[in-house]
């Protein structure tokens, strides 16, 4: 069962995971990409999306040309969780190859 990340994680996100931010208004973090063109983007997202649909947890995010933005946080408890924080560090290791 998946629950919301504790006051302890919560605490050490900036250090974790500092290019992403606390969306105002929500328990969601928010990270905006940016590519050489629309086609680095595109395959950018297709490998989240691979991976997000392998462990059903799947990102809030947009498009527009070379931009990739995106939203984190977990429907099923209402804000943030682990499956949260694992998403992030795995879009960041995979935006690091390109």
């Amino acid at each position: 069962m998946t629950s919301l990340i504790t006051p302890a994680q919560r605490s050490q996100l900036a250090q974790e995971l500092p290019d992403w931010r606390m969306v105002e208004g929500r328990d969601a973090i928010h990270r905006q990409f940016v590519f050489n063109d629309f086609s680095e983007a595109f395959a950018f997202m297709t490998r989240i999306a691979l991976h997000a649909e392998k462990n059903n947890h799947h990102p809030e995010w947009s498009n527009v040309w070379n931009r990739v933005d995106i939203t984190l946080s977990t429907h099923d408890v209402g804000g943030l969780s682990e499956r949260d924080l694992e998403l992030a560090r795995y879009i960041n290791i995979v935006f690091e190859r390109f």
